[in-house]
């Protein structure tokens, strides 16, 4: 008996279970392994990765103020599957919610032994005490380790699985029942030679506005763009396509856009809505986040702009390039990059030194026919603790649109309602307020409404159109009042990571919400967590399975969500460029109906999620949340539609055929197969 196995020995008969949670038994007809020594690092969980013997954050496993040194950490919603084929005799451990939350999350552990539940922990809570259990699985062919949030989601739900082990027959091992890695596949064609108009259909402006759009097409170059119909007080700009001036009344334009190069031409309705809203599809950009997290420089928005024109992404419609938090000085950071003066004797606020010239950064990005944005908070400090706009929003939005940026991101963050009683007191040190303080249920609707109000009326004010995008992380059911806020778009969930648990946990939620979702106000499940990741300088392939990413972009798209890359764009693989660029998927997302979809059928872990396009046809998702493939059908009962129906594939260009009733097709792990539907003609 080593010293690890005697700490775990003393660890579990503190909690009275030593008849267990001794070290291996002496039997020649049994072997008593821990579960630790498998590779958890692939299980599928919400956050994070699973964690031999250390929790999900990567330190010792503390239940209620115990301590163990052998298990497993995870995190909610997350599941352990075992294959044992007959030959376990008995599983046992303690679980609970780790320590390190600080009094945050709740859970519930259960066992399932083929497919059925055997063992619940019920609703774990911070400080609960361990609760042990050792189930007799003899006979048993497969054992599920399931992690769920107890109904409030799942932030700060570190699980752990503490002196986890499997008593087997004598030779026999548990192994874990993990798919294959999957290889990527590329399902999208590549762009013809000849002309392709692609991108949004419609495009909002303010009157007075200055008006900013470039015509995005494939095709081989040269190309040349002309328009029919254009406004008076817009111009084009035959060899970029960009189009540029001001209106100054209100109305709606039909414009017809052409696109000509030596093989052909292609041309497409554009419809020019001037009044009061703004953002009638949702953005199309990318956001630097969650790949440079804190560690993001001028350079490298510079670089993600010239990556997004050299991929040719900007010829797909994508338009955005937006910084995220650390452009502004940080309170006490040592790094000399993040430090100076948080604003200038007239109380302008200024960037850190990794930002020198903002007029000449978007002046960069915006000559290359691209849009930029950045980001702030209402609270005193930003979430990573840089200068916000708290007590200058209006000063700050003025020297926003001053600098040129055409989105905003207003991120929570440290805000609290009782920061607003110091709102004019100029000697109140922010220091003392720059918690971060999450919205909770003592916080009255205008509570929740204040601070997006005072920057939307001070963005309001600006002779430059600003998208503003609202990040809350759904609280308050942000969007039932999103809009009334001036709110483009909206966060509706915590922050996402690209884990299975995370995106689709995140995505499937969405279902209720369409009905809050139009032209110029979207929900905002976050970013897409494909390519590139790595929330700071180091980066890692993305976890999903390519499987998976078809699924976050297929469903992303039917949300008429906001697509917001979140990869290093200067390091796109084929593969990832091809999900970026399959016009016709984009398509869904940026249809004028502006509508979101829905989910029409539900068959365990088979999802169908449908969504109205302004041609009439109905773009459908058929999804498969189960570990094995499955088919998935759509009944047109389900989508209130008769008669023959043309199907096409949308992610291969093709047509399937001519279908009655319904439709039906294999899915694999995790994956999707998103379709139009259309009327016979």
């Amino acid at each position: 008996m080593n010293k690890r196995d005697v700490r775990s020995m003393i660890a579990c008969a503190a909690l009275g279970v030593a008849s267990w949670c001794g070290a291996q038994t002496a039997s020649d007809k049994t072997e008593d392994i821990w579960l630790s020594t498998l590779d958890v690092s692939r299980i599928e969980q919400g956050w994070g990765q699973g964690r031999s013997n250390r929790t999900v954050d990567n330190r010792r496993m503390t239940i209620a103020g115990k301590s163990f040194e052998q298990g497993i950490g995870t995190h909610a919603n997350s599941i352990i599957p075992l294959k044992v084929d007959g030959k376990a005799v008995k599983i046992s451990g303690c679980v609970g919610l780790d320590d390190e939350t600080g009094g945050r999350g709740s859970i519930i552990f259960s066992v399932k032994a083929d497919g059925k539940e055997i063992w619940n922990s019920g609703t774990m809570k911070p400080q609960t005490p361990a609760k042990v259990f050792s189930l007799d699985i003899k006979g048993v062919k497969t054992l599920d380790l399931v992690v769920s949030d107890a109904g409030d989601g799942y932030d700060y739900d570190h699980a752990d699985w503490a002196d986890l082990k499997i008593t087997m027959l004598s030779g026999a091992k548990p192994t874990l029942d993990m798919p294959e890695i999957e290889e990527p596949y590329i399902l999208t064609p590549k762009p013809k030679p000849t002309p392709r108009i692609n991108g949004t259909k419609v495009f909002g402006v303010r009157p007075g506005s200055p008006f900013f759009f470039r015509i995005a097409a494939t095709g081989d170059r040269p190309m040349t763009f002309s328009a029919d119909g254009l406004p008076e007080g817009l111009t084009l700009d035959a060899k970029t396509g960009q189009i540029s001036g001001k209106l100054t009344k209100e109305g709606e334009y039909k414009v017809m856009l052409h696109a000509r190069n030596a093989l052909g031409e292609a041309e497409r309705e554009f419809k020019i809505v001037c009044g009061p809203t703004i953002g009638l599809t949702p953005a199309m950009g990318w956001n630097s986040w969650n790949c440079f997290a804190s560690a993001v420089t001028a350079e490298d928005i510079k670089a993600a702009a010239d990556a997004m024109v050299e991929s040719g992404l900007i010829d797909h419609g994508w338009m955005y390039i937006n910084i995220d938090d650390y452009w502004m000085v940080h309170r006490n950071s040592d790094d000399p990059s993040l430090q100076g003066p948080h604003r200038d004797q007239d109380g302008k606020i200024l960037p850190n030194p990794r930002f020198p010239d903002m007029p000449g950064l978007t002046d960069y990005v915006h000559d290359l026919g691209l849009r930029i944005g950045l980001y702030s908070s209402p609270g005193p400090w930003s979430c990573g603790g840089c200068v916000t706009s708290f007590r200058y929003e209006e000063q700050d939005a003025t020297q926003y649109a001053e600098w040129g940026f055409d989105y905003l991101k207003y991120d929570w963050c440290s805000y609290n309602k009782g920061l607003e009683e110091h709102r004019d007191d100029l000697s109140w040190d922010p220091n003392s307020g720059g918690n971060i303080t999450y919205a909770n249920n003592s916080y009255t609707l205008e509570d929740h409404q204040r601070p997006y109000v005072i920057m939307q009326k001070a963005l309001a004010k600006q002779p430059r159109d600003i998208i503003y995008s609202l990040c809350q992380y759904g609280t308050a059911d942000v969007w039932k009042w999103g809009p009334d806020v001036g709110g483009n778009s909206w966060r509706t969930t915590q922050d996402i990571n690209d884990s299975w648990g995370s995106m689709s946990g995140i995505g499937f939620r969405q279902d209720g919400l369409e009905a809050y979702a139009g032209p110029g106000h979207f929900n905002d499940p976050d970013m897409l967590v494909i390519g590139k990741v790595g929330w700071g300088p180091q980066l890692r392939d993305s976890r999903l399975t390519p499987n998976e990413q078809y699924t976050h972009i297929s469903l992303w798209s039917l949300l008429a969500s906001p697509l917001l890359i979140g990869c290093d764009m200067t390091q796109l693989d084929d593969f990832t460029l091809s999900l970026l660029t399959n016009d016709e998927v984009i398509e869904v997302n940026q249809d004028p109906l502006g509508r979101q979809a829905s989910r029409v059928a539900l068959d365990g872990q088979l999802e169908v999620w449908a969504k109205e396009m302004e041609d009439g046809s109905k773009a459908v998702g058929l999804f498969n949340r189960a570990n094995r493939e499955a088919t998935v059908t759509v009944k047109w009962s389900d989508l209130g539609i008769e008669g023959q129906q043309v199907v096409r594939d949308l992610w291969r260009q093709e047509d399937l055929g001519n279908f009655e009733n319904k439709f039906e097709a294999k899915v694999g792990r995790h994956g999707v197969v998103l379709v139009k539907i259309s009327p016979k003609k």
